[in-house]
């Protein structure tokens, strides 16, 4: 069994519904304090053990390479102004993990933006972590990717992530049907996906939730796979050709999920950022119960 240490990083997306933000930033880079979505799931790839990384970028997105790279005026700058204790963490941005990068030039789907990676995976097992998308392990746990890691090599399986929502909430998600594993807690043999089912036919209300292993199949499902709405690539139903070929798994992990590409999640994990950092929970904290108190 090959170790999971490559990843790809599906950032291509136009971001509309950050209009008119989006219209020169990127939405993986909008910042959640003084640093960008897309840099916090960097980190938690690797701090899973992920040695490389390949973003999918499209069209507008070069400020994503940018920030990842050094950046010697800004260096230059900081050494000037006496503020030298700023260098090692600009440089170091970029310094954590190999990055490397691929545009998607047609906005054809995720599935179609993972199998870009084709070349760059190989015959290896990868992570998918989508780039708008923060996942914040509750307490003490590992971060998410790594549970997801973890129950690959104790499955040897592909493993999606899944978490659970409100009942009425599972027309926005893709659904997993499954089974309880008797052996691993929180893990689901997986028997299908069924994409945005109407809440009375949802077979359960455990929604995918940003973060993928999968085997090196995945590929050949991507390409058996027919074209959606808008010409897209869903992943979803290359999942299902894979589910039917080898096992597959869920695993309703530990952690919060933030996705940022929703306004309402992006401002409550702006502030859950906020209300946990030494240097700014007790002013944000104020400023919250002042304005609770005025609206009471």
């Amino acid at each position: 069994m090959k170790p999971v240490t490559k990843a790809i990083i599906p950032a291509a997306g136009m971001g509309t519904r950050f209009l008119p933000a989006t219209k020169s930033m990127p939405k993986e880079m909008l910042p959640i304090i003084d640093k960008p979505v897309l840099q916090y799931v960097i980190e938690e790839a690797v701090a899973s053990g992920i040695e490389d990384i390949l973003i999918i970028t499209g069209r507008g997105k070069r400020a994503i390479e940018n920030h990842f790279d050094y950046a010697p005026e800004l260096e230059v700058f900081l050494k000037e102004a006496g503020k030298g204790d700023l260098i090692d963490q600009v440089r170091g941005i970029g310094d954590q993990v190999r990055i490397f990068y691929i545009r998607q030039k047609e906005q054809r789907g995720l599935g179609d933006a993972i199998r870009i990676g084709r070349r760059h995976i190989g015959e290896e097992p990868f992570a998918v972590l989508l780039g708008d998308t923060i996942i914040d392990p509750i307490g003490d746990e590992r971060p998410g990717l790594r549970q997801l890691i973890d129950a690959y090599e104790a499955r040897q399986a592909s493993v999606v992530a899944v978490h659970r929502v409100p009942r009425e909430w599972v027309q926005r998600y893709g659904i997993v049907d499954g089974t309880p594993d008797p052996d691993y807690p929180d893990l689901y043999r997986l028997h299908q996906l069924v994409e945005k089912p109407a809440p009375e036919a949802a077979p359960s209300n455990l929604a995918i939730a940003g973060r993928y292993i999968f085997t090196p199949e995945i590929f050949a499902c991507l390409d058996r796979t027919r074209e959606g709405v808008g010409g897209e690539i869903q992943l979803t139903d290359a999942m299902n050709l894979l589910a039917q070929q080898q096992p597959m798994y869920a695993l309703a992990w530990q952690a919060r999920r933030y996705d940022i590409g929703n306004r309402v999640e992006y401002a409550r994990c702006f502030i859950d950022y906020a209300l946990r950092r030494e240097d700014t929970r007790e002013a944000v904290l104020a400023h919250l119960q002042a304005r609770l108190g005025e609206m009471a």
